[in-house]
C-alpha cells in the first residue's frame, strides 16, 4: 500500500495573539478522500486564515490533509463545518482522554486506519470537568440514535401510506359498504398511533398521512349528514319550515305540546280520552271478527243503513218556489220599472238586494230608492260598481239619523278618504243610531279616514274592516279610545298591515267585546292568543282563527280554558294542531254550537270522540277537505249530532252512500248538506234517503242551487255572527 506523506502544517491562530507552539509531533499522511474536506473550525472561536507559506515549501493542495492542519486542542473540539458552512451532526470528533486526568497544554490528533476517522487527545483546560469529553460522546450517540429513529419512522409511513392506498382503491360490496371505510380508517389511526416513539420528546415529528387521513374522515361525515338529509330538501313542505320567526318569545312562554307531560288530556281519564279508548277498541274487536292481526288497520267500520225507495226527494222534479220568491224575482227582473220602496219592510229590502246583487243587476236608480227618506238598514253585499261621483250624489242629502245597519262591501272604488267628510261624517254625530257597519275591500280607506267615519258613529257595536289594506294597528287605537264601552264584534281579515301584537293593548280595552276574527293575520301567534284570552277570554263567545298557520295546540288548550261561554269557533287551515286541541275543546267548551274545520289533520277516531262529548248542542259542522273523516265519524253524527242544522262534507272522499245516507236520515234537524267533490256519491244515497227537508248542495251541479235561501243570520241585526243566529 503506498503511503503519501503530509507536509507539516503549522498551528492555526488563536482569537488572541500569541507565541506559535513547536511542533511537537508530526500528522500521519492524508487519504485523497479526507484531503478534500476543509479544517475544522474551533469551538469558541471562528477560523482564522492560515499564514503566507514561503515558496520553498509550496507543495500541491490535493496532497495535504486539511483535516490535520491543526495540533491546537481548542480548535479540535469544535465540530466539522461543511463546504456550505452547515454543522454535519454525522461527522463529530471524538476526543479521548488518554491520561483519564490533566494533560498538556499540546494535544495530539491521529488518524485511525480501521475506521479511517479522526481522534485527538485534549486536556480540559482551566476550570473544565474531568468528564467533558465523556459529555460530547454521549450526545453523539444521542444524536445517532435519533436519526436511527427518523429513518424507521419514516419506512413505517410510507409502508402505512401503500396499504391505505391500496385498501383504497379496492371495490367494497354491498355488505361492506358503510363498514369497510370506518375499519380500514380505524386500523390506519391505530397503527400510526403505534409508530410514534415516546421516547423522543423533545421533536415533532409530522406525518404527511395524518392530514389525509383527517381530510378523508371529514368528508365522509359530511357524506352521510348530505344523505340523511336528502330526503327533507327533496320532499319541501312549506308548513314544517315554516319558522315562527315573529313567535320566538312566544314559544319560550307557551310550553309545547309535545312533551307528555304537559299535555292534559291523557294524563286522566276524561271524557274525551275515554271516547277515544271505545272507539279504538270498537276497531280492534271488528278486526278479531274478520280474523285479521292486530296489526292490520281496519279500513272502516261497518254502517248498517238500507235506502228506502219513493221516501226520498224526487230530482226530476223541481222544487215549486213560494210566492214570495216568485214576486221578488218578478222584481228582480224589472229593477228599473221599481219606483218606490215605502212600506217595503227592511227584510224584504235584504233579500231584494241579496238577489240584485247575485245577479249583477243592483244600479244607481235602485240605491236612490234605498236611501231615500230616512231608512233603517241599506245592506249591499258588492258595491264594486258603483263610482265615486254616484256615491256622492247617493249619500250626499241622506238623512242617517235612523239607520242603523250600513252595509256597503267592496267599496274601495267608491269609497277614500276626501269622500267621507261630505256624506257619512257630515258631522260629529251624524250616525248616531248606527250599530252595524261593513266596509270590506275598503282598500283606500286609512287610519285618518276610520277615525272621522268612527267619531260620527258613538253607538257602534258591530264593525267588519275585512281587506282594508291600508289600516295599521293605528285604527285599532282610535277605535278602541271611541268605542271602549260599546264595541261587541269586531272583524280585521287579512288587513296585512296591521301587527297583531301591536294591537293587544287596545283589544285588552275592549270591555265588552265578544266576537274577534283575525282570519288570515299572520302575525297572530300563540303569544298573542295567550295575553288576548288571558285579558278577555271570559266574555268571548266566537273566535275566528282561519288560516293562522302558526297557531299550536297551546292556543287550544288556553281557549278552553279561560273561554266557557265559547259558541262559536273556526280554526280552517290551521294545520299544525293535532287531536289534543279536540280533546280541549271537548273537555272546556260545553256550550260550542258551530264549529268549522278545513284542512286540518284531526284523525277519524278524534272527531268522532268529540261528537260522542259536544254533538249534542252542535248546529252547525264544517269538516270541510278534513280528509281523514270516516266511517267513526259518521256513526258518532248519527248517534249524537240530533239538533244539527247544517253540515260540510265536502271532499270528505272517505264517506261513502250507506255513510251519508245514515247521518241524513238520523239527524232530524238537518236542513243543509254540502258535498262539493264528494264524487264517490251515486245515486244508492240520491235516491234512497229518507229526509225530504234537506238540500244537497255541491253535487253534480244540481239545480237546487237555485233555491238555496238566503241564510237566517243575514237578517239579524250582526249578520256576520254565528252567535246571532243561535240565541
Amino acid at each position: 500500500m503506498p503511503v503519501l506523506r503530509s507536509r507539516e502544517i503549522p498551528p492555526a491562530v488563536l482569537p488572541k495573539p500569541r507565541k506559535p507552539l513547536a511542533a511537537a509531533n508530526v500528522d500521519p499522511p492524508a487519504t485523497p478522500t479526507q484531503g478534500r474536506e476543509q479544517p475544522a473550525a474551533a469551538c469558541s472561536s471562528p477560523p482564522s486564515p492560515e499564514p503566507p507559506r514561503s515558496g520553498s515549501d509550496s507543495a500541491p493542495a490535493l496532497r495535504r490533509s486539511l483535516r490535520l492542519a491543526s495540533k491546537d486542542s481548542s480548535s479540535s473540539a469544535g465540530p466539522v463545518e461543511s463546504r456550505d458552512g452547515n454543522v454535519s451532526r454525522k461527522r463529530k470528533f471524538l476526543s479521548v482522554d488518554s491520561n483519564g486526568g490533566s494533560e498538556s497544554e499540546e494535544s495530539k490528533g491521529f488518524l485511525s486506519s480501521r475506521s479511517g476517522k479522526r481522534v485527538t487527545q485534549r486536556s480540559s483546560l482551566g476550570g473544565d470537568d474531568g468528564g467533558g469529553g465523556h459529555k460530547e460522546i454521549e450526545s453523539d450517540k444521542k444524536g445517532k440514535n435519533i436519526l436511527k429513529e427518523e429513518s424507521e419512522d419514516t419506512e413505517k409511513l410510507e409502508r402505512n401510506n401503500e396499504k391505505e392506498n391500496r385498501n383504497r382503491k379496492r371495490r367494497f360490496s354491498r355488505e361492506e359498504k358503510r363498514k369497510g371505510k370506518l375499519v380500514v380508517e380505524a386500523d390506519l389511526e391505530s397503527k400510526a398511533d403505534g409508530s410514534i416513539d415516546d421516547s423522543v420528546s423533545g421533536a415533532n415529528l409530522e406525518k404527511p398521512s395524518d392530514s389525509k387521513r383527517r381530510n378523508g374522515g371529514r368528508r365522509e361525515q359530511f357524506r352521510d349528514t348530505a344523505r340523511q338529509n336528502a330526503s327533507r330538501f327533496a320532499h319541501f313542505d312549506a308548513h314544517v319550515e315554516d319558522n315562527n320567526d315573529n313567535s320566538v318569545e312566544a314559544e319560550e312562554e307557551v310550553p309545547s305540546e309535545e312533551h307528555p307531560e304537559e299535555k292534559g288530556v291523557e294524563d286522566w281519564p276524561g271524557p274525551f280520552s275515554t271516547a277515544m279508548k271505545i272507539i279504538r277498541d270498537r276497531a280492534e274487536n271488528l278486526n278479531l271478527r274478520q280474523g285479521n292481526s292486530s296489526s292490520d288497520k281496519v279500513q272502516s267500520v261497518q254502517i248498517n243503513w238500507v235506502p228506502q225507495k219513493g221516501k226520498g226527494k224526487d230530482r226530476s222534479k223541481r222544487v215549486t218556489p213560494s210566492l214570495i220568491d216568485m214576486c221578488l224575482r218578478v222584481l228582480v227582473n224589472n229593477v228599473d220599472a221599481i219606483s218606490s220602496l215605502d212600506h217595503v219592510p227592511d227584510a224584504m229590502r235584504h233579500k231584494l238586494c241579496w238577489m240584485l246583487c247575485g245577479s249583477r243587476r243592483m244600479n244607481s236608480n235602485f240605491l236612490d230608492l234605498l236611501v231615500r227618506g230616512s231608512p233603517t238598514e241599506i245592506r249591499l253585499r258588492d258595491c264594486s260598481w258603483l263610482t265615486e261621483e254616484q256615491f256622492i250624489n247617493c249619500f250626499e242629502g241622506c238623512d242617517t239619523t235612523n239607520l242603523t245597519v250600513l252595509q256597503l262591501d267592496q267599496c274601495g272604488r267608491c269609497l277614500a278618504d276626501y269622500i267621507l267628510p261630505s256624506t257619512l261624517a257630515r258631522s260629529s254625530n251624524s250616525l248616531p243610531a248606527l250599530t252595524s257597519l261593513s266596509l270590506t275591500g275598503a282598500y283606500r280607506l286609512s287610519d285618518a279616514g276610520l277615525a272621522v267615519l268612527v267619531s260620527s258613529a258613538s253607538a257602534l257595536r258591530s264593525i267588519d274592516l275585512s281587506q282594508c289594506s291600508l289600516l295599521t294597528h293605528s285604527a285599532i287605537d282610535s277605535l278602541a279610545a271611541s268605542l271602549a264601552l260599546v264595541l261587541s264584534e269586531l272583524f280585521i281579515n287579512d288587513c296585512q298591515s296591521i301587527d297583531a301584537m301591536l294591537i293587544l293593548p287596545a283589544l285588552k280595552k275592549l270591555e265588552h267585546l265578544e266576537v274577534l276574527s283575525v282570519a288570515g293575520l299572520e302575525s297572530v301567534t300563540d303569544g298573542f292568543i295567550k295575553e288576548f284570552i288571558i285579558a278577555r277570554g271570559d266574555s268571548i263567545k266566537e273566535l275566528k282563527l282561519t288560516g293562522c298557520g302558526k297557531l299550536t295546540d297551546s292556543s287550544l288548550k288556553i281557549i278552553a280554558e279561560t273561554c266557557s261561554n265559547l259558541r262559536a269557533l273556526d280554526i280552517g287551515n290551521v294545520t299544525k294542531l293535532t287531536d289534543s286541541s279536540l280533546g280541549y275543546l271537548s273537555n272546556g267548551c260545553r256550550s260550542l254550537q258551530s264549529l268549522r274545520l278545513c284542512r286540518n289533520a284531526f284523525s277519524d277516531e278524534a272527531i268522532a270522540a268529540f261528537l260522542e262529548i259536544s254533538g249534542e248542542v252542535l248546529k252547525e259542522l264544517s269538516l270541510n277537505n278534513v280528509l281523514k273523516v270516516g266511517h267513526n265519524t259518521a256513526l258518532s253524527l248519527a248517534r249524537r249530532s240530533r239538533n244539527l242544522f247544517s253540515l260540510d262534507l265536502s271532499w270528505c272522499r272517505n264517506l261513502s252512500d250507506e255513510a251519508v245516507g245514515l247521518i241524513v236520515d238520523s239527524c232530524s234537524s238537518l236542513r243543509m248538506v254540502k258535498l262539493f267533490g264528494c264524487t264517490q256519491i251515486t245515486n244508492v244515497f240520491l235516491d234512497g234517503h229518507s229526509n225530504s227537508k234537506v238540500e244537497l248542495i255541491g253535487l253534480k251541479l244540481s239545480p237546487l242551487l237555485e233555491h238555496i235561501k238566503v241564510p237566517d243570520s243575514q237578517e239579524g241585526p250582526f249578520w256576520h255572527s254565528a252567535v246571532s243566529s243561535f240565541m
